[in-house]
């Protein structure tokens, strides 16, 4: 369907259009982004709409508009979207489409209520685009348009998700194509679209294309003119209306038609006239304008405007405060004087007049309108959340019903994945204000709301509320949990040790006390840095050792004890077991949860990576892979899923399975580089993947992750996984810089021996610090590797074994070296580290001179992916071919 007047000067818009449309109907399928932008009145909307008729014949079109009074909506753009296609599905395929999303993305879109825990917000955006990938695909006959008009006005979560979506449609047979004015934009500071080209593909596949709309000419107003006035038009009248508009199309249309409407003639003579016709198209004219047709027409624009979109005609009549019958008789004389359309629901005819109207109530008026509308959305049992914006609108009158409204306003944006809408309110419900015993428990309730999104605002919200009266003690110790939580998120892990210290001293024995106890161990003992990690972990020794595993607590304990153990390197039989005693039959699922929201994800992590360095490599990957599975069904797509991929990876490492390795780790990156920059997550994956890239002999390209993600001093305040100092200093060695590098492993074993860390799988600085000094100080790097060699015979893993015993060769006579080395082989055949048997393979291979056993270990190497071992061994073989 055309639309309903031509457009002029278009043509450089409408042609990117049509190769925009071209390409996504053409053989290939190509999507894209096609984003114009234009201040207000420049014809946006009306090329969007010939947008639509150009692509009706061949594409499935879904639109969606923002709205100036509903930018705290959320979701309000996307529901627009796909509500209408989602509709005509009936629930069980609605539920079969959406696959293991429905639970976290359904409530966003309005189709089921929440369930389970509190989504991630990445994970609600993650399963949009999975709905509606598979919606473009149901559809492979007949490409998606999605259409945005008036993005700047879309809400927040609309324009993240959008922002993230259309980085990845070179992948769908899809075009998006939005409008927003640039000024709005800017200023709301969304991270939209238009500021997204540097995270698209590199395939060539997709493109983006921006145009700019600019103002007519003078040329163009006169065809505009003439068109709806006659071609008598004289060329003075013509130029005068191009004057008083400014060349906007929208005002030179309305203008025209107040012309019409008026029979005025287009003339020179008439010329004059047309200023004062012209500010009646706009602000205080049009304002004047509506006012002269009645004040019931008058009050019931005035309720319109403050719906906002989609307005329904009795929701406005209740707001108005008059019947059906008044109402329909207003919006007829609204229709005709061109200020809205449609029935029901009714639309302001463009943004402009519905701002100008909106701006025109009084402001007591306004707020007052607002309350009534909170009050009508909620009496049509339409919930608190969508009542919130109205709320929020409202002036503060220490009103305790609407600080209750708003709080359960909050919950219900938190259920759906909006953390920030749900801030919003909770902030608007702090300024009612809540009575002085509740005001605690409010702070607590916005620092828990922050937490994914912003963990330095949470550590302000939750200190003020547990710094005056209003929480009972176990809000109290929830609040220091997640304080504790926050700090060390945010690089602070003394100060949250020392927060989880004051508290735990002033909470009684019993259920909570062990709750702070166990998360001050576990804050303490992962910094980087301690004052006297012995003596913390005699305490964890004397506290947990003893204990069962009958609730969470203990299993909690446990967990930390084996942790720790593990760092110190203690028997490894011991250590298991204590692992063992940490979970419910073998599993997390029944006791430490992966989504547990009163422990953390961080106590069955640390079990599953002490599983992982004590050579139980099956136990770990079954961990891990819970974890991933948990994480994807509770839509914790966020640092959280980019941590598990990351576990999975480390796993993978220590097996031996390089490229898979490097597979997860890279996904990890990937998957944590959507959520921010510099998170403890990018510090274990960028570790993790420099070790698996030197192991696989790629050390440019350890390089070029390491100076990515800054990997180097300083260090965070949390360890790194593994120890980091050890894996640059691996780094450093394989580039050749040993000074540099010798430097490195003694500064990570001057901060790991005091505090009693001798697991050389976890930290092998001793090792590779023997390996740099054997030509410079061969005494020492003896010693270093015998000490080694004492610790891992201590914790008696096969790997820690081999490994140790390989080192130690290098200072032994040829042939104790080569009955070490023999030794290190049957040793790590034992252990499920196909890399490190590898190595010493080659290492026995080379010391005994046998072309067999080295042909055995390039095929190992290769096995591994281990390319640079293999092309070692290669060579070993070629130089005993020549000395043969």
């Amino acid at each position: 369907m055309k639309p309903s007047r031509p457009l002029y000067e278009r043509e450089p818009e409408l042609a990117a259009a049509a190769r925009a449309v071209d390409d996504l109907c053409g053989a290939q399928a190509v999507g894209g982004l096609l984003v114009f932008s234009g201040e207000a009145g420049l014809g946006k909307t009306a090329l969007l709409a010939e947008i639509r008729a150009m692509a009706a014949d061949r594409c499935t079109v879904w639109s969606a508009r923002g709205g100036e009074t509903v930018t705290s909506v959320p979701f309000h753009v996307v529901r627009q979207l796909l509500q209408p296609a989602l509709d005509r599905f009936p629930p069980d395929e609605t539920r079969a489409l959406f696959g293991d999303w429905y639970d976290t993305t359904a409530p966003a879109l309005g189709l089921a209520e929440p369930s389970g825990p509190q989504p991630d917000p990445q994970g609600v955006r993650d399963g949009l685009d999975f709905v509606v990938a598979r919606l473009a695909s149901r559809l492979s006959h007949r490409p998606l348009l999605l259409m945005v008009d008036d993005a700047h006005w879309a809400d927040g979560e609309s324009l993240t998700w959008l922002a993230s979506f259309t980085a990845r449609l070179g992948e769908l047979p899809l075009l998006v194509v939005q409008a927003h004015r640039p000024q709005e934009l800017a200023e709301r500071n969304a991270s939209y679209v238009a500021d997204r080209d540097a995270e698209r593909g590199s395939d060539g596949q997709g493109t983006t294309t921006r145009v700019a709309l600019r103002a007519l000419t003078p040329d163009a107003t006169a065809e505009l003119v003439r068109a709806a006035l006659g071609e008598h038009a004289d060329d003075p009248f013509c130029r005068e209306v191009w004057a008083v508009t400014g060349g906007n199309p929208y005002e030179a249309v309305e203008l025209v038609a107040k012309v019409q409407d008026q029979e005025l003639a287009p003339v020179e003579e008439s010329a004059g006239q047309l200023r004062e016709l012209g500010a009646s198209a706009r602000g205080s004219g049009l304002v004047a304008r509506l006012e002269r047709l009645g004040t019931n027409a008058n009050r019931f624009a005035w309720a319109a405007a403050v719906l906002g979109t989609d307005i329904s005609q009795e929701l406005a009549a209740t707001l108005a405060g008059m019947s059906s019958a008044e109402a329909a008789d207003c919006t007829a004389r609204l229709r005709d004087a061109r200020i809205v359309s449609g029935f029901d629901p009714l639309e302001f005819v463009h943004p402009l007049i519905a701002t100008a109207v909106y701006r025109s109530i009084p402001p007591a008026t306004r707020t007052a309108m607002h309350g009534r509308a909170a009050w009508a959305i909620t009496r049509a049992g339409l919930g608190a959340a969508a009542a919130s914006r109205h709320l929020l609108e409202v002036h503060p009158d220490d009103d305790q019903e609407l600080v209750a409204q708003l709080r359960e306003a909050a919950g219900q944006h938190l259920a759906v994945g909006a953390p920030e809408a749900a801030r919003r309110c909770l902030e608007r419900a702090l300024e009612e204000p809540p009575r002085p015993k509740d005001r605690a428990v409010l702070l607590y309730e916005l620092g828990c709301a922050t937490l994914l999104s912003s963990p330095p605002t949470t550590v302000q919200h939750l200190r003020a509320a547990l710094d005056m009266p209003g929480l009972d003690d176990g809000l109290r110790v929830d609040a220091t949990f997640r304080l504790a939580a926050a700090l060390a998120h945010n690089n602070q892990l003394k100060d949250a040790a020392i927060s989880l210290a004051a508290e735990a001293a002033r909470t009684a024995p019993g259920p909570g006390l062990m709750r702070l106890q166990a998360a001050h161990f576990m804050w303490e003992g992962m910094q980087a840095t301690e004052d006297d990690g012995p003596a913390r972990s005699r305490r964890l020794t004397r506290n947990a050792d003893h204990l069962k595993g009958r609730d969470n607590a203990e299993r909690a304990l446990l967990t930390l004890r084996a942790f720790d153990a593990m760092l110190r390197g203690e028997n490894a039989q011991l250590i298991v077991d204590l692992c063992e005693r940490a979970l419910i039959d073998g599993s997390p699922a029944r006791g430490l949860g992966w989504t547990d929201s009163e422990w953390g994800f961080e106590l069955p992590t640390m079990v599953g990576i002490t599983y992982a360095f004590t050579d139980q490599l099956d136990r770990a990957e079954s961990l891990f892979g819970e974890a991933v599975r948990a994480f994807e069904i509770s839509g914790w797509s966020g640092a959280h899923l980019a941590f598990a991929h990351t576990l999975l990876g480390m796993v993978h490492r220590r097996r031996g399975r390089l490229a898979e390795a490097e597979g997860f780790l890279r996904e990890g990156l990937r998957l944590a580089d959507r959520v921010g920059s510099g998170l403890p997550v990018h510090w274990d994956a960028a570790c993790l993947l420099i070790d698996t890239l030197l192991a696989r002999g790629r050390v440019a390209e350890a390089r070029k992750i390491a100076d990515r993600y800054h990997f180097g001093p300083p260090y965070p305040s949390a360890m790194v996984l593994p120890d980091g100092p050890c894996v640059r200093g691996r780094l450093l060695l394989a580039e050749g810089r040993k000074e540099e590098a010798v430097a490195e492993l003694e500064a990570a074993g001057a901060a790991l021996e005091p505090r009693e860390r001798f697991n050389g799988i976890w930290a092998p600085w001793a090792g590779d610090l023997a390996r740099a000094l054997a030509d410079d100080d061969p005494g020492r790097a003896a010693h270093l590797a015998a000490r080694a060699r004492v610790h891992a015979e201590r914790f008696g893993t096969d790997t820690a074994i081999g490994e140790a015993l390989r080192c130690v060769s290098l200072f032994a006579p040829p042939e104790e070296a080569e009955q070490l080395l023999a030794d290190a082989v049957r040793h790590l055949e034992k252990s499920s580290s196909a890399y490190e048997h590898a190595l010493a393979r080659v290492d026995y291979g080379v010391a005994i001179g046998s072309h067999r056993e080295l042909a055995r270990a390039q095929k190992q190497a290769m096995a591994c992916g281990a390319e640079g071992l293999a092309a070692r061994a290669q060579q070993a073989r070629a130089s005993i071919r020549s000395a043969e």
